[in-house]
């Protein structure tokens, strides 16, 4: 008899955050996800705040890697992550909202970017600026993680419209995972303790484990909604909030 193939699942949420509330401002966070041949890539990114078009950066860069990174061979996938970012960088550069045509106006465009391409339990995190990603294996929640990375100040972070965004380019690999979380900086407050030194054992392991459990999508998608907008999680950062759990084996 043969084995019955792995079921890829994938929920995500994004929800406002009390900031952009006030300010009646839309939420500009992003994320996008595809799955093709047992392969999954996804991707989330939060639009700069200061950013003119901050919302813009961060779909583009989303739609354009899972449009492009499925196809791509996995033994050199870091090379093909690279020449993905750059053709989102193009995008950007001949979008109609970029007066000038030109790399100097790619700040109006400012997002960060957490993503994984994953085949099996085996996978990739890339990662520019801060938000994080878990890989998570079954075995008492051993997990890889890609951590944020902030610049000399906690409210400075990097995006891969700057010049030198290749230098912020950050590559981790995993093996024997059997679900992954990708999240914006609005999440990270309560998924790490301090510092992130470790992981806030309260938030990622009840949310993986009730994910793992619940086979309707839609209950999954709502639970993990409501967990983003709840005056808890808003207390703690005010900030948009974006959240993909994918289970890939």
């Amino acid at each position: 008899m043969k084995n019955k193939k792995a079921e890829i699942r994938v929920i995500a949420a994004s929800v406002k955050g009390m900031y952009h509330k006030t300010k009646q401002q839309s939420c500009q966070d992003c994320f996008a996800h595809a799955c093709r041949n047992g392969r999954v890539v996804a991707v989330v990114s939060d639009g700069a705040g200061s950013a003119k078009y901050g919302k813009i950066g961060a779909k583009v860069v989303c739609e354009t890697l899972c449009d492009i990174l499925p196809s791509c061979t996995f033994a050199d996938i870091e090379k093909h992550v690279v020449k993905a970012l750059e053709v989102a960088r193009q995008k950007l550069i001949y979008h109609r909202f970029n007066k000038t045509k030109s790399e100097r106006s790619l700040v109006d465009f400012s997002a960060t970017v957490v993503g994984c391409v994953c085949l099996g339990g085996k996978g990739l995190f890339f990662h520019i600026g801060d938000g994080a990603a878990v890989a998570i294996s079954e075995q008492k929640l051993r997990t890889v993680v890609s951590q944020p990375e902030n610049g000399l100040f906690s409210c400075e972070t990097y995006f891969y419209t700057m010049d030198d965004w290749k230098d912020s380019l950050r590559f981790t690999h995993f093996n024997d995972a059997q679900s992954i979380m990708l999240m914006t900086d609005g999440v990270t407050g309560f998924a790490f303790k301090k510092n992130f030194e470790s992981l806030e054992g309260g938030f990622i392991e009840p949310i993986n484990n009730f994910l793992l459990s619940e086979t309707s999508k839609g209950k999954a998608m709502k639970a993990l909604n409501n967990t983003l907008a709840s005056p808890q999680a808003s207390k703690i950062n005010p900030d948009d909030k974006t959240l993909l759990w994918a289970k890939l084996k």
